[in-house]
């Protein structure tokens, strides 16, 4: 079991010091936590330093393109029913972004890390993890990610052989081809409302039969593993059949299926359903996501929704019309600029909603609503848009830098 951080070196040392102010320098600057400048200072300084920093860890890695950063949450909360966690919360989730949170961590006992997709391979080189997590492929960042099959693929690959214990969502065809090559998976039943990037067979390229809740492969004979863990409702199924009531303060479907594979990681380090699921109650929002805000007076609930299936899980969390509802969607950078994904998304489930559309973007999302029969209005701020809508509880719905900017003007 992992105990405390042994010495740095002192390259690494000075690595971390040089990191810390690199960071600090970035927060006085105003430009956010300074966690990724940090990180990559530290990095350029002593390019081990990540696998030094989580010698002492044990470590669970979590990556999906959707929920990683809630799950994250959810299993540092159990796990620290056993001893003391160091965790990405704020859901910087490539190397440097980790490094920096590793390296205030030296106390801890477990490092949670969220992962970015594409980084898999080589974080879980860097930090030999004692489990993995696997949520869910789709697709995401469509003008630089890698075709979901691809990053399946590189998961695959970087699994094969591996002595960490990984938890894998047995209903996502992309997620169980990649899993089967480790030599210890369990397999969690968490469900797939988002089914658009699995029709083909990731083994074969066959074309995928889904009766019910099953799927399997016509072709090759690839098909859905039986799990030991469950969503059932409103409990999670355990391998000895016993149901525990998940005990959340987070809504939707999407997060009791995160709650259901949080529970199966945290059974791996020996912290038993009941109380995982129990200390998994205290989170209330993650890295902003959820929180309902006062903002000229109307009660305004955030809401991230990042790519089509994001937005998919994202509509069920919506009360019935005529709840107003504004979107915001941007394409720089960090959301990637290719927005061909809107109109894989069905936004008709949003007829009957007065809806508000804003960002840099709001000229795309006002053909896609219009081509769909949703009716809008385009305003030019967040201001604008909350002004236009009745009192009451408002649904914010952004994606990635287009939450953050709202954020910033509602004040959270």
């Amino acid at each position: 079991m992992a105990g405390n951080q042994e010495p740095l070196s002192p390259r690494a040392r000075l690595a971390v010091t040089a990191g810390k102010a690199a960071a600090a320098v970035s927060r006085a600057a105003g430009r956010g936590s300074g966690s990724v400048i940090g990180g990559k200072v530290a990095l350029r300084l002593d390019p081990d330093l990540l696998a030094q920093l989580a010698h002492h860890l044990d470590v669970v890695l979590v990556s999906a393109t959707n929920g990683k950063t809630t799950t994250t949450r959810l299993i540092a909360e159990a796990l620290r029913a056993n001893g003391g966690v160091v965790s990405n919360a704020l859901g910087a989730n490539m190397p440097a972004g980790i490094t920096s949170a590793l390296a205030g961590g030296s106390e801890a006992r477990y490092g949670v890390i969220e992962v970015d997709e594409k980084y898999l391979d080589a974080v879980a080189r860097d930090v030999t993890p004692k489990a993995i997590a696997l949520l869910n492929l789709s697709r995401d960042q469509l003008d630089r990610a890698a075709e979901t099959r691809m990053l399946a693929e590189r998961w695959r690959e970087a699994l094969s052989g591996t002595k960490a214990v990984v938890i894998a969502n047995a209903d996502d065809p992309l997620v169980v081809w990649a899993a089967s090559s480790a030599p210890n998976v369990v397999w969690v039943a968490a469900g797939q409302e988002w089914k658009d990037d699995a029709w083909s067979c990731p083994a074969c390229g066959g074309v995928m039969q889904r009766p019910d809740d099953d799927w399997f492969c016509g072709e090759c004979g690839f098909r859905r593993p039986t799990p030991t863990w469950a969503l059932s409702g409103d409990e999670v199924l355990d391998p000895h059949g016993s149901a525990w009531p998940i005990k959340l303060q987070l809504p939707g479907r999407a997060n009791k299926a995160n709650a259901t594979t949080s529970a199966a990681v945290a059974a791996a380090f020996g912290v038993p359903p009941q109380t995982a699921l129990e200390r998994m109650h205290s989170v209330t929002a993650v890295a902003g996501r959820y929180d309902v805000v006062d903002y000229l007076g109307r009660e305004v609930r955030l809401l991230l929704a990042k790519n089509p299936a994001g937005w998919l899980e994202t509509f069920s969390l919506i009360d019935a019309p005529p709840a107003p509802v504004i979107l915001s969607v941007n394409a720089r950078s960090a959301d990637g600029t290719d927005t061909s994904w809107l109109w894989d998304v069905d936004y008709s489930r949003l007829v009957g909603h007065p809806i508000c559309v804003i960002g840099d973007r709001k000229l795309d999302l006002a053909v896609r609503l219009e081509v769909a029969g949703v009716g809008f209005q385009v305003c030019e701020s967040a201001a604008e848009a909350v002004a236009a809508c009745p009192p009451g509880r408002i649904e914010a719905i952004a994606n990635y830098t287009a939450f953050q900017d709202l954020r910033r003007v509602v004040g959270n």
